[in-house]
C-alpha cells in the first residue's frame, strides 16, 4: 500500500474519453490516480499515455474490470484497498450502451449494470476509504461524482417490479432510464453521507465526440452522427472542477453542466424513488458482499 500524502482519485472509464482526460488533468495537479477500464489493451495504451504526466512510478495505477460484472467490480475494489489507504474523490464516469438486450452471466441487464449497478457497488466497497479521507479533511473536500446525462430528462418512472426492463428492451429508453438512476443514486448518496462531510454530485458531460454510440441502436447512432459534439477534454473540465474546486464542496446532491447547476427531471426529486433504487440495488449486489 502506498503511503503518499497526495490526494487520491479513483476514476472509472479512465482508459478513454472523458475519464482519461480527467485522469490527465488530475495527474498534472499532482494527484495520485487509480484508473479503471474494461479492455486490457486500451488500459495499457492509456497507462503509457498518462505516465507522461506523472512524477513518480506510484502516482498512476490502471486496473482492468468490467463494471457490468459485480464479481469483477468487487475484485477491483479489493485491489484499490490494497493500493491505497484513502480515496479523496471517486469519479464514477464509465458508461455503455448496447443495441440489443444483453444479459450478463450474473443475470443483470448490461446497460443498467455497467452504468449504475457497478458504480453503486464500487461506491459501497470504497466507502471506508472515502470516510477515512473525510475524517482527515475539511468538510466537502471528499467527493463522489457520478456522470449522468441530459438523456435522463426523457426517462419515465421506474417499474420497480421490472426495474431492468429485460422483457421490453429499447436501447435508447433503457439508457435514459439508467441516467435517471445515476441522479437518484447521487441524491440518496448525498443524504446518507452528509454527516461524514462527503459531497455527492452528478453531472451532464455534453455530447462528447467518442465511440460511445457505436454500440447503440440505429436511432442512437443517427442522433450522435447529427449532433454537435465536444472534445473529451472539454467535457472533463466540469468533472475535474467538481472534484477539485472549492465551490462544489459547499453543497451536495446537485446536477451540473458546464460548471453550472442544472434543473433535473421532476422524477429525480422523488425521495421515495431514491430510497427504493438504493434498496433494490442493495439486493442485486448482495451476493458479492460479505
Amino acid at each position: 500500500m502506498e503511503s503518499s500524502t497526495k490526494n487520491v482519485a479513483v476514476i472509472t472509464g479512465a482508459s478513454s474519453g472523458i475519464g482519461k482526460e480527467a485522469a490527465k488533468q488530475l495527474l498534472k495537479q499532482g494527484w495520485r490516480v487509480i484508473g479503471m477500464g474494461r479492455t486490457p489493451e486500451r488500459c495499457r495504451q492509456a497507462e503509457i499515455e498518462l505516465s507522461e504526466y506523472t512524477t513518480s512510478p506510484d502516482q498512476l495505477s490502471m486496473l482492468i474490470a468490467d463494471l457490468a460484472l459485480m464479481s469483477e467490480t468487487r475484485t477491483a475494489a479489493d485491489a484499490i484497498s490494497r493500493l491505497t489507504g484513502r480515496v479523496d474523490v471517486l469519479l464514477n464516469n464509465a458508461g455503455g450502451v448496447t443495441a440489443e438486450l444483453k444479459m450478463t452471466c450474473e443475470g443483470n441487464e448490461n446497460t443498467f449494470a455497467s452504468n449504475h449497478l457497478g458504480h453503486f457497488l464500487l461506491t459501497q466497497c470504497l466507502l471506508p476509504l472515502l470516510q477515512k479521507s473525510a475524517g482527515k479533511s475539511a468538510p466537502g473536500a471528499t467527493r463522489v461524482i457520478n456522470v449522468s446525462s441530459a438523456a435522463h430528462q426523457q426517462a419515465g418512472p421506474f417499474d420497480w417490479k421490472n426495474m431492468q426492463s429485460p422483457d421490453r428492451f429499447n436501447s435508447v429508453a433503457v439508457y435514459c432510464q439508467v441516467k435517471l438512476a445515476n441522479i437518484l443514486f447521487t441524491r440518496e448518496l448525498a443524504k446518507r453521507l452528509s454527516a461524514d462531510g462527503i459531497v455527492a454530485h452528478a453531472m451532464h458531460p455534453g455530447i462528447v465526440a467518442s465511440n460511445f454510440a457505436s454500440h447503440g441502436d440505429e436511432v442512437m447512432q443517427q442522433h450522435m452522427a447529427q449532433a454537435q459534439t465536444i472534445a473529451p477534454h472539454v467535457a472533463a473540465d466540469t468533472l475535474v472542477w467538481l472534484a477539485c474546486d472549492d465551490e462544489p464542496g459547499n453543497s451536495t446532491g446537485g446536477y451540473f453542466f458546464e460548471r453550472k447547476a442544472e434543473a433535473v427531471n421532476s422524477l429525480a426529486e422523488d425521495d421515495e424513488a431514491t430510497a427504493m433504487l438504493w434498496q433494490e440495488s442493495e439486493k442485486l449486489v448482495a451476493p458479492v458482499l460479505p
